[in-house]
């Protein structure tokens, strides 16, 4: 299988974009049809000191990331559960992990932004934890290089649970009886702010999605998806452009693009930018997964979009222009051959430039409704049955 490449290219003093290399463009143009080319989805099973994972057709065990420091067991596992819906985190007790990913929206949440404490609005939608354990980086912009970095951001941001410091969430949790003895037991510690991270990612881990109808199609089954599908997956693979960043078997490259969205607003969010502070980030964020996509509106990550519909739409324009939109964003139209000759001779005066503007995916009203078709068929099973336990401990 060949691997897309994110092509980066640095403004020189001129102001030319360059850096764009032959063996670079030749990965990405051949990049189209990973999905096809994939091994065929399995189903796995992990299994742990007294739990076993089962991973539904479609994930890819070797992708499934798991610190040495942090073993799952299935009592790790049960009190991150019991944190995570349990409202007592936060300042006032109001807010809950699952009141911005809520089990009835695929653990995303359907507002625009999420309201914290005192209906707080955030800055950025909110996205689904469905399948993050195939994932290091965290957050939109990739700020957290692990869940049990990102579970300790939310607890204390003002517009989210609003806790006015670690200590003195780590204090409220300590002094529940049920909680400090839960701890001993798993931890042989009192509560600290690190191992109440890791109880979290550790349940986090269980939330999962595969054997979606998409999985049993490439699995042989020629009946899991209907026509309008397959030519939604022959397009998500082609002319659409989709499997560019949205590849693998999570359906992410797990890298960052800037697509233009929000370039239309007055305050533009930098996104990996914050992060890195490298002027190829300004403007990009991370490639979501796209399993569950038809449950986890509304969409991009300032949750412009309300439906898959009109992200389509904003795709087949071509984006929004801006200085730093991603290259892909507006590689022309042209063929292998024709962008491989381009670059061979681009030193050439005589050589004409292709274009460097947005370029529009040109679909039909048709093809976009088989593409959005075939988004939904990625909506899959294994994290249905997880809901808030009946009771909390005291």
């Amino acid at each position: 299988m060949v691997k897309p490449y994110r092509l980066v290219a640095r403004r020189g003093v001129d102001g030319i974009y360059r850096g764009i290399t032959h063996s670079f463009l030749l990965g990405v143009l051949l990049a189209g049809n990973v999905l096809a080319e994939s091994p065929k989805p399995t189903l796995h099973t992990m299994k742990f000191e007294d739990f076993a994972l089962e991973l539904p057709t479609g994930l890819n065990l070797e992708d499934f990331y798991l610190p040495a420091d942090n073993p799952i067991n299935k009592d790790k596992v049960a009190l991150g559960r019991s944190l995570f819906f349990d409202s007592l985190l936060s300042s006032n007790n109001s807010v809950s992990c699952a009141t911005c990913h809520s089990p009835q929206a695929a653990f995303s949440d359907s507002r625009q932004v999420s309201l914290g404490v005192e209906s707080r609005a955030g800055d950025r939608n909110a996205p689904t934890i469905i399948n993050r354990a195939f994932s290091r980086e965290q957050f939109w912009d990739g700020a957290a290089n692990s869940l049990e970095e990102q579970a300790k951001v939310p607890l204390i941001n003002p517009k989210e649970m609003a806790m006015p410091s670690h200590e003195l969430l780590v204090k409220k949790v300590g002094d529940i009886r049920g909680y400090k003895s839960w701890f001993k037991r798993i931890f042989a510690r009192d509560v600290n702010i690190d191992d109440l991270a890791k109880a979290i990612a550790a349940f986090e881990r269980t939330v999962v999605s595969g054997n979606a109808r998409f999985d049993r199609y490439k699995n042989g089954n020629q009946h899991a998806l209907n026509e309008a599908e397959k030519r939604g997956l022959a397009l998500f693979e082609g002319k659409a452009r989709c499997s560019q960043c949205h590849n693998g078997p999570n359906f992410t490259d797990e890298k960052y693009h800037n697509i233009g969205v929000g370039w239309d607003a007055t305050l533009v969010d930098l996104g990996r930018y914050k992060v890195t502070r490298k002027e190829q980030d300004i403007g990009a964020f991370k490639t979501p997964t796209l399993r569950e996509i038809a449950g986890t509106a509304p969409y991009m990550h300032n949750g412009t979009f309300a439906t898959l519909e009109e992200t389509v739409t904003f795709y087949n324009m071509g984006g929004i222009a801006n200085p730093f939109l991603d290259v892909e964003m507006k590689r022309p139209n042209l063929t292998l051959e024709q962008m491989l000759e381009y670059y061979e001779k681009k030193n050439d005066p005589k050589t004409p430039a292709p274009e460097t503007g947005l370029v529009k995916l040109e679909l039909t009203k048709q093809e976009q409704a088989d593409l959005v078709a075939f988004l939904k068929a990625l909506s899959g099973q294994g994290w249905q049955d997880i809901t808030s336990p009946d009771s909390f401990p005291e």
